[in-house]
């Protein structure tokens, strides 16, 4: 008697995906049966992250990528393993991100390019580099972490806030690009997260890194079409 071989797994590429909320991520799309490109600047992390994977979900593959997501070069270098070694993505989820907590006028040129580079331009470069090959698969989903950030301003954070914004707005115009190709754009906008990032804000932890896993697996997998260009807030109970 014959066998099908089977389908081809999905393919999820996560960025910030050693720790915090893009490991609940990445954790949680390889229990949906994906398989996983790691990428963020902390190799040990992301290698703790993979090893994870293949614990829970043994014939899964977690590949783990180094890659600066504001350097146009690792971004391109990480696209090109992603395609020989695992295939066009179904999925790309832009998480990377970090914080400066300073007054404006104390905020130093370098530390507002470094918010900014990471968390918007980190996510036009890698949506860029994975588009091309997602639209020639026909069907997909790009899924932005912005933040609560995103729909107010923080006294000392106006770059992060400045970057979080801007990628809610860049998540709504690449969704316009979308329309009528199979892949839409979605952007997560959680409140106050137990992570690292949330130490030193003032603020008490609403949720956990898995509480915003669970929304972009909804956004990512479960969501209909219509999603497209949505802002999904996620404030905790």
């Amino acid at each position: 008697m014959s066998r099908h071989p089977e389908p081809p797994a999905l393919v999820a590429v996560v960025t910030g995906a050693g720790r915090g909320i893009g490991r609940a991520i990445a954790l949680a799309l390889a229990d949906r049966g994906l398989d996983v490109a790691l990428l963020g600047r902390t190799q040990d992390d992301l290698v703790s992250v993979a090893a994870e994977i293949l614990e829970r979900v043994p014939r899964r593959r977690a590949l783990v990528l180094p890659c600066d997501v504001a350097r146009d070069a690792d971004v391109h270098h990480a696209r090109e393993r992603v395609l020989a070694e695992l295939g066009a993505p179904n999925v790309v989820v832009n998480n990377a991100g970090v914080v400066v907590r300073a007054r404006v006028e104390d905020t130093s040129e370098h530390a507002w390019d470094h918010v900014l580079d990471v968390n918007l331009k980190g996510a036009f470069l890698v949506t860029r580099a994975f588009l091309p090959a997602m639209r020639d698969r026909g069907f997909g989903r790009v899924v932005n972490i912005s933040s609560i950030s995103a729909t107010l301003g923080t006294a000392r954070m106006s770059a992060y806030c400045a970057s979080k914004w801007g990628l809610v707005g860049f998540t709504k115009a690449l969704a316009e690009e979308l329309r009528g190709s199979g892949l839409q754009a979605v952007s997560i906008l959680p409140g106050s997260v137990d992570t690292s990032m949330l130490h030193g804000s003032g603020f008490e932890p609403q949720m956990t890194p898995n509480d915003v896993a669970s929304v972009v697996i909804y956004a990512a997998l479960d969501a209909p079409a219509a999603v497209n260009g949505s802002a999904i807030e996620v404030f905790g109970p």
